[in-house]
């Protein structure tokens, strides 16, 4: 019986920590670097009604960080971060990210929390924070402006390395099988007999 007891009460501490505020592992850190990801641009937030897909965390751009946050019935809510600035002067010259159809005009307000944008049927609030542009994107019909809102408001940098200063951009792997000329792909002939 303790056996039983001890299983569920571990299943229980498992479970505790699959919330929307569970934070990135090292190894996922470590993959998302490997990756080119900067590490000063990796956060989360909390979104209630949704969890952190880890699988679709990745590099976006450069070097920046992107990730979903998904509901149990399939509604998405996307996360990207990058380095940058933003204003009220660019707020509506910049596209809303995957909105339908992609010529929506864009709205722009500012509060407290950054810049509310929506176009077409697609609504984000993008916050500044030092160098760090933060976007958080979702469907009008599918997460509303609050939860975004304190979605953004409360993010989150989820690595430390405790010298408060980012890694330097990774070195691109040199490659010896691709051709100079061309459209980059690995040459694979096969010579005289086969």
């Amino acid at each position: 019986m303790s056996r039983l007891i001890l299983f569920v009460a571990l299943g229980l501490v498992v479970l505790a920590g699959c919330g929307s505020d569970a934070a990135v592992s090292g190894a996922e850190i470590e993959r998302l670097r490997a990756q080119g990801v900067a590490p000063d641009l990796i956060y989360l937030v909390d979104l209630p009604g949704y969890e952190l897909a880890e699988q679709s965390m990745g590099v976006i751009n450069e070097e920046g960080f992107g990730a979903v946050y998904a509901s149990p019935e399939g509604r998405q809510v996307e996360l990207r971060v990058d380095h940058g600035s933003f204003g009220d002067d660019v707020c509506q010259g910049v596209p809303v990210h995957n909105a339908t159809p992609l010529d929506a005009r864009v709205t722009c307000e500012r509060d407290d929390a950054g810049w509310y944008r929506v176009a077409g049927d697609r609504h984000e609030y993008v916050s500044v924070q030092g160098n760090r542009l933060l976007k958080l994107n979702g469907r009008v019909t599918e997460v509303s402006r609050d939860a975004l809102k304190a979605a953004v408001a409360g993010a989150r940098h989820a690595v430390s390395d405790g010298s408060g200063t980012p890694e330097p951009p990774r070195t691109p792997v040199q490659r010896g099988d691709l051709p100079t000329a061309g459209d980059g792909a690995p040459n694979n002939e096969v010579g005289p007999g086969g």
